[in-house]
């Protein structure tokens, strides 16, 4: 039996290994392609894109270590099925189960690990990501700003661009609301540029061929239209826009920090919803490991198939599921319905389902 159980779960460890690389390999792919953008297109610094880079690898991780969990047991004993050697050693009288105990071993180890991953490496890198993103945005205005959206990074000012190549702007509106029942004022400009002053938070905005609404002085509440060659003007970065004074969400904190947040909300008797619902979050997801392994194991006995195109469906309809109840439950514990129990009900559902199939799978 010790031979079975080495040999079942070095398999299992292989597909493992194998699914954690590409998974995060094609995940790490997709943002390449996004940094590659910023360097060539947005004159962005490799130092930055390095850093925003290994922020993104603990987040990638929180996903792809229970799909690879997942691909793991399905594929190992899959193919242990597929060729009856689940069969054999059914006929043998070994019990499933305790040959399988190692998996079960794996996976609560696996969940381990990403309660400290999502407690605390992860809401770090989360922070210092933002914090890179506004010092990026301060030292390289147009890296930050997409072309065709409004932007409301500055005080007092929204921007439209309808161009950016590099420093470069093309067709720039700038409106400015002066409050409720007032008009707003309006600036379009053909062309433009940014000059950054990121010790002071501030950009200069030049602006070349336009038009700029001023105050009239004997009607504030009207404007005259002002036709200039260059103009410029100040933006201050919105509040909170600095990267020294960027206040923490609920996803950048840790246990310990939520937990405080939650006592002080509780005694100035405001309601700690996000914070509690974010707190268990954190906890519940780590746990996918374990749920996915105890789901896997009895559909990889059940698995008589040689074309692994089965579970790699399979493991898509699994996860998937499995994500869309856990973001249901979260949407419930937001608006105060069982905000604690929500947030496990996708773990004990799916955890519960696996192990009626593997009492199932054991007795068949």
């Amino acid at each position: 039996m010790k031979i079975l159980r080495t040999y079942l779960t070095k398999e299992f460890l292989i597909y493992f290994g194998i699914s954690l690389a590409v998974l995060t390999f094609v995940m790490l792919l997709g943002n390449l392609i996004k940094f590659a953008y910023l360097i060539i297109n947005k004159n962005v610094s490799i130092e930055i894109v390095g850093k925003l880079f290994i922020f993104l690898i603990p987040y990638l991780f929180a996903y792809t270590i229970p799909i690879a969990a997942l691909s793991g047991v399905l594929l190992s004993l899959g193919r242990a099925s597929s060729d009856n050697e689940i069969i054999a050693i059914r006929a043998s009288g070994i019990n499933i189960i305790n040959l399988l105990m190692p998996f079960i071993i794996i996976a609560f180890i696996l969940s381990l690990t990403l309660v400290i991953l999502n407690d605390q490496l992860i809401p770090k890198s989360h922070f210092a990501s933002r914090k890179a993103i506004v010092d990026l945005g301060v030292k390289n205005p147009t890296a930050a700003l997409e072309p065709g959206t409004f932007i409301n990074s500055f005080q007092k000012y929204i921007l439209f661009i309808y161009r950016i190549e590099g420093n470069k702007l093309f067709n720039i509106r700038i409106y400015e609301p002066q409050g409720e029942n007032k008009p707003t004022r309006t600036i379009v400009a053909k062309k433009g540029e940014f000059i950054s002053y990121p010790e002071k938070s501030i950009v200069k905005l030049k602006l070349i061929d336009g038009t700029s609404d001023e105050v009239d002085p004997k009607n504030p509440d009207n404007f005259y239209k002002l036709y200039f060659k260059t103009y410029f003007m100040t933006l201050n970065l919105a509040q909170n826009q600095s990267s020294d004074n960027i206040d923490k969400k609920p996803t950048d904190m840790t246990i310990k920090e939520l937990k405080d947040k939650i006592n002080s909300f509780k005694n100035q008797q405001i309601s700690p919803l996000p914070y509690l619902t974010q707190l268990h979050e954190k906890i519940a997801i780590s746990f996918a490991p374990l749920v996915f392994i105890l789901l896997g194991i009895p559909l990889g006995i059940i698995t008589h198939k040689r074309q692994k195109n089965a579970n790699i469906v399979l493991i898509f309809a699994i996860v998937t599921i499995y994500y869309l109840i856990f973001l249901g439950f979260e949407a419930l514990s937001l608006q105060g319905k069982m905000p604690v129990l929500s947030m496990w009900l996708a773990n004990l559902t799916m955890a519960t389902l696996g192990i009626i199939l593997l009492r199932r799978s054991c007795v068949s």
